[in-house]
């Protein structure tokens, strides 16, 4: 990588050299000449002796540059988008021959996936900020694998249920810690790659509606028959079957072929200075380049915060005085005897400004949840019952435009890269404008008087909702500080799996015959896209500590 050239999004304004010293690296926390997203906006929000850290191994990251590491980083971190697109999005695909055969509510197999998936956000959105990314990462596909594999051979609607709520559990947790897991060691340059990353929730819409359509079209039973035997209803198994295997298969790849690093901000915020420096050198190894990085360097800007705090150089007055960075300073910032997550999500909300970010970014996830659940887990019922209403309701017909869609969503993911990073845009622009496009769209689905209509107005909400969603699953993670990134995460994947146990309820007592559910969630998303202008952060290009 060509250190010399200058780039806005790089934390130093300074070329940087690779010397034996950092230091002069560190004496730029002095100068305030790093960029990241709290430098000149609410510094006070973190830690200063973490910040010092963070901003620090920022600069290493991005001497080291964009390489193999970070790639195929890129590719199994991947793994967690595909799995979050692919199994919350079947319940709503096997709704109809389940409901054949088992005969129940619909609207409860949608309930017990969302139960789950919002106890993995729980779980383990806060649970990686205390043991860490490591496990987290490797065993959430392995658990949504096993029981999405075991929920093929269900024998009733209450196994499938459960065992679907376990799968649920898995899944929960890809987002959390995927994109935490990502960002943190990604260079500041390459940060839009998470909103990039997006093109695997797309690319997995797509494999599970290929998949889906063969299998389910061919292999149901007739939607008309009285009673539906298992041996004529065998397609949503195998679809089952196909991708627990898929899992399980991306999980292996994960845990025998690829070895995560742990994030070495994470390893700074549990005071573990020299295992982070080690992580760092892994990488530079990984990425044929070296470093010069010391656990030195990083005491280093540890004492230049410290002597700043001292001489009283915050004229703006922090809210940190001495004694407690001196505090900082002797104590990690999480220990094994933390209190589970409460610590974290204090200081989420420790400044007026961040706790008005974190807020916003929470109402939005639970918003956009809300709408998008009570939609997308009913539209194939949707697409089945209205085109049946329009003389086109065959499930070879309902599944090829779940195929349709799906396909849709890749350009609008690779169109969201390239908008998160205009300067007329950035992140909270893009997130306004495909929030207010998507609610519309979603909207105007209600006017259709035709198969093809209906089909080419969910076409124009499939796209312009996966730009939403890139830019919302990559800007939430890219404004917590890596310390709590897991738990922010957490946080708002908790929101948005909340109003997605909401929306099935609400399904229970709602007449899916009319465009009742249609209309409150176009409006929803609607008010999500106005909301989104008011976050007070803007990512776009600063690098996220």
């Amino acid at each position: 990588m060509d250190t010399t050239k200058k780039d806005s999004t790089s934390i130093s304004s300074a070329p940087v050299e690779r010397t034996p010293s950092l230091l002069d690296s560190a004496m730029g926390l002095k100068k305030r000449a790093m960029v990241d997203i709290y430098a000149d906006d609410d510094e006070d929000a973190i830690d200063p002796v973490y910040q010092a850290k963070a901003r620090l191994l920022n600069q290493v990251i991005q001497e080291i540059g964009m390489g193999r590491y970070q790639w195929s980083l890129f590719l199994v971190a991947g793994f967690g988008w595909f799995a979050d697109s692919v199994w919350p999005l079947l319940s709503g695909l096997i709704l109809a021959p389940v409901l054949s055969e088992f005969s129940f509510n619909g609207p409860f197999l949608s309930l017990a996936a969302n139960i789950g998936l919002l106890v993995g956000a729980v779980v383990w959105g806060v649970g990686c900020d205390i043991w860490g990314r490591r496990w987290s990462f490797n065993l959430t596909l392995l658990i949504t694998g096993i029981f999405g594999l075991s929920a093929g051979g269900a024998a009733n609607f209450v196994s499938l249920a459960s065992l679907i709520a376990v799968v649920g559990v898995g899944v929960g947790g890809n987002m959390p810690v995927d994109s935490a897991v990502f960002l943190d060691m990604v260079p500041g340059t390459h940060q839009y790659l998470l909103t990039v990353m997006s093109v695997w929730w797309a690319f997995g819409q797509l494999v599970v509606s290929l998949i889906a359509w063969p299998f389910i079209a061919n292999f149901s039973c007739d939607p008309s028959t009285v009673t539906c035997a298992r041996k004529d209803n065998m397609g949503w198994r195998y679809l089952l079957f196909t991708l627990g295997a898929l899992t399980l298969f991306m999980w292996g790849l994960r845990f025998f072929v690829f070895t995560l690093l742990e994030s070495p901000r994470y390893l700074v915020g549990l005071g573990k200075d020299e295992e982070a420096v080690e992580v760092i050198r892994k990488l530079a190894e990984r990425n044929g380049s070296k470093t010069t990085l010391t656990a030195t360097h990083l005491r280093e800007a540890q004492d230049l915060v410290m002597e700043k705090y001292s001489r009283g150089a915050d004229s703006a007055g922090s809210i940190y005085d001495v004694g407690r960075v001196e505090r900082a300073s002797r104590q990690p910032i999480l220990s094994r005897s933390s209190v589970y997550g409460v610590g974290h999500i204090k200081a989420l909300f420790r400044t007026r400004k961040l706790a008005l970010s974190t807020t916003l970014l929470t109402a939005l996830w639970g918003i956009i949840g809300l709408a998008s659940t009570l939609y997308n887990n009913f539209l194939p019922f949707i697409l089945n019952s209205r085109g049946t209403a329009f003389g086109d309701g065959s499930l070879n017909t309902t599944y090829r435009n779940q195929v349709i869609l799906s396909v849709l969503g890749i350009p609008g993911a690779l169109l969201a890269g390239w908008a998160v990073e205009s300067p007329w845009i950035g992140r909270r622009g893009t997130l306004a404008v495909s929030s207010g496009l998507t609610g519309a769209f979603l909207l105007a689905t209600t006017t259709a008087r035709s198969s093809n209509a209906l089909l080419g107005w969910n076409c124009a909400y499939a796209f312009n909702s996966n730009i939403m969603y890139g830019v919302l699953y990559a800007l939430s993670p890219e404004v917590f500080p890596a310390k709590d990134r897991g738990t922010g995460n957490g946080l708002v994947s908790t929101a948005t799996r909340v109003f997605g146990v909401i929306a099935p309820v609400i399904a229970l007592y709602a007449d899916l015959k009319t465009a009742a559910p249609v209309y409150i969630a176009g409006a929803l998303i609607m008010v999500a896209g106005g909301m989104s202008l008011l976050l007070p952060y803007e990512p776009r290009g600063k690098a996220s500590i």
